[in-house]
């Protein structure tokens, strides 16, 4: 199972601990983490995977390893030569969505996760209630491991009605 996290480079230090935290739990239940490949969030939630055992997947915005450098904690790079078009890889990769902080670019994966009815599950991430859309769907949580459960069960129960759909076909 992939889980996708998604945060800003620039953050403050919680979010870097919270992210580390989630990395690290998301790979003691055996996921693998997904993420833009960068610093800020992104090496925290990979760096704590690393450091469980788990493995890790950057999806980068350039087109190789001399105009975008991977975070030290990425086992697979992906470049993609896309810039921020490739916030959809990210959100499309994981079963499952954590944002944990987050600027401009978190925003969007957030939005594209919704549009693609991908569970959000966020800590202190972005929050919006607009009219005719449900803010709500985005799951929020104050703990990482409690975050890293909470996606696992939502990402397996999104599998299962994906499953129960193509059955039906």
């Amino acid at each position: 199972m992939m889980i996708s996290v998604i945060g800003g480079e620039r953050c403050p230090r919680e979010a870097l601990e919270a992210a580390e935290a989630v990395g690290r739990e998301l790979a003691k239940r055996g996921a693998t983490v997904v993420c833009g490949g960068r610093g800020g969030v992104m090496e925290a939630a990979c760096r704590g995977a690393r450091s469980a055992g788990g493995h890790t997947i950057g999806i980068l915005p350039g087109q190789g390893p001399a105009d975008s450098h991977p975070n030290a904690y990425v086992e697979f790079p992906i470049y993609t030569g896309m810039g921020f078009a490739r916030n959809v890889m990210v959100v499309l990769s994981g079963e499952a969505v954590i944002a944990i902080s987050g600027s401009y670019g978190t925003l969007s994966e957030i939005a594209y996760a919704l549009i693609h009815d991908i569970p959000v599950i966020g800590l202190d991430t972005w929050d919006f209630q607009y009219a005719g859309h449900d803010g709500e769907r985005i799951i929020r949580e104050s703990d990482p491991v409690r975050a890293a459960e909470t996606a696992i069960e939502r990402a397996k129960h999104r599998q299962q009605r994906i499953r129960e759909t193509h059955a039906e076909q």
